[in-house]
């Protein structure tokens, strides 16, 4: 990445610096050892500065997952009444040799309605795809905040989790992780720790699979169900449970919590089967018609 870009993407997060500053910065943190100058291409992080990234001012960093969904939120324009405008978007690369058997397991938990949209979009041609691999695009689930905010309903990401599901029927969170307390995403933390199994939740129907849970106040259930009719309409599957008291959440007589399959599931059954898959989430906002165009 070349300064100027730095600048930009820094500035969006609140920090402004001119190019100048930043070019000093970088020469600075050449000097440390984090970044190395790739010719006229900008600068890369070392292993050690990956390494410094993932461990330094945690503090700071505290609050910074929600930020960013909350970002793609704002810039999602959706309406689902006419079924246009941008949505929130995940971009997972996998092989190229491997995306037959990606593409199989998408469609069985799109069939087990485990995803939060029943479509997908594979990249044949991407710059952020590297030689030999293939992408997909799907749906993030930030999507719906950016839509319930522009029908005039405050809406709250709560908590990531997971949940227990058995013959198909969800029963309870076994575990529950809030957005606004981690540095990491919970339900990125929860496939990395192998504790997930979709692949039973496909097959049998009884497994863990991966929910959110979001907060709006409780007065505005109606416009709430109106608008999760519509985007239901439009190939959204949610909710899995509505109301102020769910599973075994607390109860609160003033909020509704909207519990919901995260389009993480796909990510996570993929990894399950031993297929290597990095995922950027949250990679930004595209036109809604593009995730359409499926397989």
């Amino acid at each position: 990445m070349g300064a100027k870009r730095l600048s930009e993407l820094m500035a969006e997060r609140g920090f402004v610096l001119s190019d100048r500053a930043v070019q000093y910065y970088l020469r600075y943190l050449d000097d440390m050892g984090f970044t190395e100058k790739v010719g006229n291409m900008g600068r890369i992080l070392t292993d050690y500065g990956i390494s410094e990234t993932e461990s330094a001012l945690v503090g700071d960093r505290i609050g910074f997952i929600i930020s960013k969904l909350e970002r793609l939120a704002f810039r999602s324009t959706f309406s689902p009444g006419t079924m246009t405008g941008d949505v929130a978007y995940n971009l997972s690369i996998v092989p190229k040799d491997r995306i037959d058997e990606v593409r199989e397991i998408y469609d069985r938990v799109i069939a087990a309605r485990c995803g939060f949209f029943s479509s997908y979009r594979i990249l044949d041609s991407d710059p952020r795809v590297p030689s030999g691999h293939t992408g997909i695009m799907t749906i993030c689930s930030i999507t719906m905040d950016g839509i319930f905010q522009r029908k005039g309903i405050p809406v709250r990401m709560a908590f990531g989790g997971r949940l227990s599901l058995k013959n198909n029927e969800p029963e309870r969170f076994t575990d529950l992780i809030g957005y606004r307390g981690t540095t990491i995403d919970p339900l990125q933390l929860f496939i990395s720790a192998g504790l997930t199994s979709l692949s039973d939740v496909v097959t049998s129907g009884s497994g863990i699979a991966l929910a959110n849970v979001r907060e709006v106040p409780a007065s505005a259930e109606e416009k709430v169900k109106e608008t999760i009719d519509q985007m239901q309409g439009c190939g959204f599957v949610f909710p899995v449970m509505m109301g102020t008291k769910v599973f075994n959440l607390a109860y609160n007589p003033y909020r509704l919590s909207i519990v919901s399959f995260s389009g993480m599931n796909f990510i996570a059954i993929t990894v399950e089967k031993g297929i290597p898959i990095k995922t950027e989430i949250g990679a930004g906002n595209v036109p809604f018609s593009k995730i359409m165009s499926v397989n």
